[in-house]
C-alpha cells in the first residue's frame, strides 16, 4: 500500500536534516521547520552550490531547545531563539563555511527559506532513491536520499511514481487528509554531484544520470513538462484549505483527480 514512508526538513538551509513522525503544513504551504533559517549575504542565501564545505559539516538541530549542535569540526552549540544566538552561529559557519561575507542567519517560521517560494514540500518515492543508487558504483541509497533532500519518501509504488503529478492533466495525491499537488519537476543543481559527506565530486554524476534518467523516464509521465532530463523529484503545493493540517509517516496515500 501506497503510504508516507519518510518525512524530513531541513531546519537550516544547506545543513543536515531533521527526520520527524510528523510535520504541520505551514500557513505559507511548507512544512514546519522546513529552511526555517538560511544564511543570507545582502539578501541572497547561501548554501553548498555557493560552497562545499557545507558538506564537512555534521550539524543536528533540537526543534524544543531552538539549539543548532555542530559535531564536525568541532563541538558548539548556538542557541538560535535569540538574536545573539543567530549572530553567533551566522559568524561561526562563515568562518567555517571560508566565506569572506557578512553573513546573517535569518528566520522564517511563516514559509521557510526554500528555493521556490510560491511552492511547498518536494516529494520522492523509495523506489526511485533505489533506481537512482544502482546507476552508480558505490553509491548507496542513504547517499542518494542524502544528495536529492527530499521532503517527504513515499513507500509503496514504483520507481519515478511523483513524475505523474507534473504535466497537462496531472492528477493530485492525498497524503492522510493532505491533498498535495505538482507543481514542477525539480531541476538539480551541482549538490547531488557531491558526496554529502567529503563533497567530493562524484565523476561524469551529470552525464551519467541524464543518460540513465533518459533511458528509464516511465511511459506514465508527460515528457513536455519536463525541459531537460537532469531532473528528479516533485515540487508539490498544499492548497490553501489544508494548510495547518498535519502529515504524519505511515499515512496512507491515495491518487485523486
Amino acid at each position: 500500500m501506497a503510504h508516507i514512508d519518510r518525512l524530513t526538513v531541513y531546519p537550516v538551509k544547506g545543513l543536515d536534516r531533521l527526520d520527524v513522525d510528523r510535520s504541520r503544513v505551514l500557513p505559507g504551504g511548507t512544512l514546519e521547520h522546513d529552511r526555517e533559517f538560511a544564511l543570507l549575504d545582502d539578501g541572497e542565501r547561501i548554501n553548498a552550490k555557493q560552497s562545499d564545505r557545507f558538506h564537512a559539516l555534521e550539524t543536528t538541530y533540537d526543534p524544543e531547545t531552538e539549539t543548532l549542535r555542530v559535531a564536525s569540526p568541532e563541538r558548539r552549540e548556538f542557541p538560535l531563539d535569540t538574536e545573539a544566538g543567530r549572530a553567533e552561529a551566522a559568524a561561526w559557519l562563515a568562518d567555517a563555511l571560508a566565506l569572506d561575507a557578512d553573513l546573517r542567519l535569518d528566520r522564517s517560521t511563516e514559509l521557510g527559506h526554500v528555493d521556490r517560494q510560491a511552492m511547498g514540500p518536494s516529494v520522492v518515492s523509495t523506489a526511485t532513491l533505489e533506481a537512482v543508487a544502482g546507476w552508480f558504483d558505490d553509491l548507496t541509497v542513504e547517499s542518494a536520499r542524502r544528495r536529492l533532500r527530499a521532503n517527504i519518501e513515499v513507500g509503496g509504488v514504483p520507481a519515478f511514481w511523483e513524475d505523474r503529478f507534473v504535466g497537462e492533466g496531472a492528477p493530485a495525491f492525498r497524503a492522510g487528509d493532505v491533498r498535495i499537488e505538482g507543481v514542477t519537476p525539480c531541476g538539480r543543481c551541482v549538490v547531488p554531484s557531491r558526496d554529502p559527506d567529503t563533497g567530493e565530486p562524484t565523476p561524469e554524476f551529470r552525464t551519467q544520470f541524464i543518460t540513465n534518467r533518459g533511458e528509464t523516464f516511465p511511459d506514465w509521465a508527460d515528457r513536455d513538462a519536463f525541459e531537460h532530463f537532469y531532473t528528479l523529484m516533485l515540487i508539490a503545493s498544499v492548497p490553501e484549505a489544508d494548510r495547518g493540517k498535519t502529515l504524519a509517516v505511515g499515512d496512507a496515500v491515495d491518487v485523486v483527480e
